[in-house]
């Protein structure tokens, strides 16, 4: 494929933003946003550029492998970083800003590793886009208060062209699913624990495994109830007598005291849309 003459600019203009830092750290979740920057920066800086995967209970099954592999693909230097959210009240308590605390953690242990290192002026980056500013991502605070840029933003990237570029690249992700951390998997109020979403990982790495659905949600709803999101062309494959009884029994064994198929399908930060204008007016605390 080609790029389009707007896509080809603004190709560039991501190039030219990044190659104008002295060292890069990229926040590196291998999803295609973070990896498209990752590629960019490896171009612009070669060893000069570094990928950061935060690795903690809330990264699903496979993901970090996927990291280890991209990375490998892209020829970026990669490190694996340790954080432990799941010691932080504020996130366990899981507020609508919970996604505040994550990446206040995973920038906070960046910031401290580097500090005397060579690494001490590289600049911290994203895989933030243009259509994120108009979702509820109270992690973007924490990049302010971090001075964490978004090249993909600030070269006028939208989602379409951020896979655009990364299938121009022949970059294997360029059509993965979106793949959020699996707290956000946990209705606000619910509290994040390390085993919820370890079953919350069980019960959606069954579904795939057992009915080859690729895009899907298990989110955990209050009296540990679990709500089965799947695309609507797929619903049929979980509603035969035999894939309910299944499935039943399987999300029973895994913990969970209910499940439920939710019959508006598939509906990426569905639980976004329970929140009032309250809570999405919450400030995310400044430092």
């Amino acid at each position: 494929m080609s790029l389009t003459a707007e896509l080809s600019r603004k190709s560039t203009r991501l190039t030219e933003i990044l190659a104008s830092m002295d060292r890069i750290i990229v926040a590196f979740s291998a999803g295609v946003d973070s990896t498209v920057v990752a590629q960019a920066a490896f171009l612009a800086r070669g060893e000069y550029a570094l990928a950061a995967t935060a690795v903690s209970p809330s990264l699903a099954s496979g993901e970090k492998e996927e990291a280890i592999h991209l990375a490998e693909l892209i020829g970026i230097p990669h490190r694996l970083v340790s954080t432990s959210e799941f010691t932080t009240a504020e996130y366990r308590a899981n507020a609508p800003n919970r996604c505040f605390f994550c990446k206040t953690e995973l920038y906070q242990i960046l910031s401290q590793s580097i500090a005397g290192t060579e690494w001490e002026t590289a600049t911290l980056v994203n895989g933030a886009n243009l259509d994120d500013r108009g979702d509820h991502r109270p992690g973007m605070q924490a990049a302010t208060n971090y001075h964490v840029r978004s090249p993909l933003i600030e070269a006028e990237f939208t989602k379409e062209d951020v896979r655009a570029l990364a299938h121009y690249w022949e970059l294997p992700i360029w059509d993965k699913p979106a793949h959020p951390c699996l707290s956000s998997r946990i209705a606000y109020g619910v509290e994040v624990t390390e085993e919820r979403v370890q079953r919350i990982d069980r019960g959606e790495q069954f579904l795939s495994e057992q009915f080859k659905i690729r895009e899907l949600r298990v989110r955990l709803e209050p009296n540990e109830l679990a709500r089965i999101e799947v695309p609507l062309v797929e619903i049929p494959k979980l509603t035969t007598p035999a894939a309910l009884t299944q499935i039943s029994d399987h999300f029973l064994q895994l913990g969970f005291r209910n499940v439920t198929l939710d019959l508006q399908g598939f509906r990426s930060g569905s639980l976004n849309s329970f929140l009032s204008i309250n809570d999405l007016q919450i400030a995310a605390p400044k430092t």
